[in-house]
């Protein structure tokens, strides 16, 4: 994802960017595969730890989960004919 070549151009370990968003490593690893869509608050500390927007900040971590990642609720789980 963009946010990795983001933290990349700054020669910043993933830890660095942590360290200085304020967050866990495994969160900014979670959030640089894609498989979590950060809370805005998350934009916010990642946003002010790369000194850009906000927007910009949404815009290098796409706002989707992958599918393989997407849990289902519970509903709609029965099958047509039971």
């Amino acid at each position: 994802m963009r946010l990795i070549e983001e933290r990349n151009q700054r020669g910043w370990s993933r830890a660095e960017l942590a360290r200085r968003a304020g967050m866990h490593p495994s969160t900014v690893s979670l959030i640089e595969s894609g498989r979590l869509v950060p809370y805005p608050s998350q934009l916010d500390k990642l946003a002010l730890a790369l000194e850009i927007s906000a927007a910009e900040a949404r815009s290098l971590v796409g706002n989707e989960p992958q599918s393989s990642d997407v849990r289902d609720s519970g509903q709609d789980q029965h099958q047509e004919g039971e």
